[in-house]
């Protein structure tokens, strides 16, 4: 069974047992975590399509961990002025573990 759920403004298509990550969620590690937004629902015979969200469905995860990504570095440059400047962002993200799709 698949489903399509939204969370911090994009949408993912989640399977049992999947890990993912997604924006910064506030929770704690270890905890469950309940997705209401579930735009889509699917399996080998049967698909529900939500008008905007699939009514009674929903998705349950696990939250694996909370950390930072990677550094991604930018650079400011204007010409022939003399100015340069680097810049670095960590995005914070959270890793789910799907547990149950309903």
């Amino acid at each position: 069974m698949i489903a399509v759920i939204k969370t911090g403004g994009k949408q993912y298509v989640v399977k049992l047992g999947m890990k993912l990550k997604v924006e910064k969620l506030i929770a704690e590690e270890g905890k469950e975590i309940t997705f209401n937004e579930v735009l889509l629902m699917a399996d080998e015979k049967n698909t529900k399509i939500g008008a905007p969200m699939v009514s009674g469905a929903s998705v349950k995860a696990k939250v694996l961990k909370q950390a930072r990504a990677h550094k991604v570095v930018g650079v400011k440059f204007k010409n022939k002025t003399r100015y340069t400047r680097t810049f670095g962002h960590r995005q914070h993200f959270t890793q789910l573990e799907i547990t149950s799709i309903k």
